[in-house]
C-alpha cells in the first residue's frame, strides 16, 4: 500500500532531509527507499537513476528559492549579486547543496520567469538580452563554484573538515615556501568577505568587458587583425 501512495514529491522531499545527514556521496535510491519504508524498484517508477533524482532536487531547490514575489533590482549591479548572494544563502543551507545543483538540469520550465526577469534589467539598461546572459552565467558559475569549495572546507554550519587547519596546513608545507603560508588565512577564512570580494572583481569585470560599448573597446591587437577576413 505504500508504493502505491508514492509521489515523486515524497520522493524529493525525503532525498533533500537525508542529504543534511549523510551527504551526497551517501544519498542512495536504496538509502531514500528503506526511510520511505518501500523497496527500492518503487523509486525507479518516478526516476530511473540517481541523476533523474538529483535533477528534480536541484529544480526543487531552484523553486523554493525563488518563491513568493520577484524582486527586481533597479540595478543590473544590484540585481547580479542579490541573485548570487541568495543561491549561496540557499545552498549553504545544504549538506554538498553546491555539489547537487553542479551539472543538473531543470526538469520544468519554471526557472525562465526569474531569469526573464533577470534579462529584463541589463536590457531595460540597453545591454543586448545575449550579453546579459553570460554576465548572468559568469556570476552564477563563480557562485556554484565557490560554494564547492566553501563545502569542501565547511560543509555545514558550524562543522569545519580538520584537513583545512590553517596552522596544520602551515606545518605541512614547511618553512621554505612562506609567501603559501601567509596566504593561508586568505584561502581558508572569511569565506563571506571572499565571497563579497569576488562578486565585487565579477561586476567590475563585467562593466570593464562585456558591457563596454563597440566604439570605447580597444583596438585588436595585430595577431587578430591578421585572422580577420579581407572586405
Amino acid at each position: 500500500m505504500a508504493t502505491t501512495r508514492l509521489d515523486r514529491g515524497q520522493v524529493v522531499d525525503t532525498a533533500l532531509r537525508l542529504l543534511n545527514e549523510v551527504g551526497l556521496e551517501g544519498l542512495t535510491l536504496r538509502r531514500i527507499a528503506k526511510e520511505l519504508n518501500v523497496q527500492a524498484p518503487a523509486l525507479y517508477w518516478h526516476f530511473t537513476n540517481k541523476q533523474e533524482l538529483l535533477d528534480e532536487m536541484a529544480t526543487t531547490i531552484y523553486r523554493r528559492m525563488n518563491d513568493g514575489e520577484q524582486r527586481v533590482a533597479d540595478t543590473w549591479q544590484q540585481q547580479l549579486t542579490d541573485t548570487c548572494r541568495l543561491l549561496r544563502r540557499t545552498l549553504l543551507g545544504l549538506r554538498d547543496g553546491a555539489k547537487v545543483f553542479s551539472g543538473t538540469h531543470f526538469t520544468d520550465a519554471g526557472h525562465a520567469q526569474t531569469l526573464e526577469a533577470q534579462l529584463r534589467v541589463f536590457v531595460d539598461a540597453g545591454h543586448p538580452a545575449g550579453v546579459a546572459a553570460r554576465a548572468i552565467f559568469i556570476a552564477f558559475t563563480f557562485t556554484l563554484g565557490f560554494v564547492i569549495e566553501e563545502q569542501t572546507v565547511q560543509p555545514m554550519p558550524g562543522e569545519r573538515m580538520p584537513g583545512y587547519d590553517v596552522a596544520k596546513r602551515a606545518e605541512f608545507i614547511g618553512s621554505e615556501f612562506p609567501l603559501a603560508i601567509e596566504v593561508g588565512p586568505d584561502l581558508f577564512h572569511d569565506y563571506g568577505d571572499r565571497f563579497e570580494e569576488g562578486l565585487r572583481a565579477i561586476v567590475a569585470g563585467v562593466e570593464a568587458t562585456l558591457l563596454v560599448r563597440p566604439e570605447h573597446r580597444p583596438p585588436r591587437d595585430a595577431t587578430e587583425s591578421r585572422h580577420t577576413p579581407a572586405s
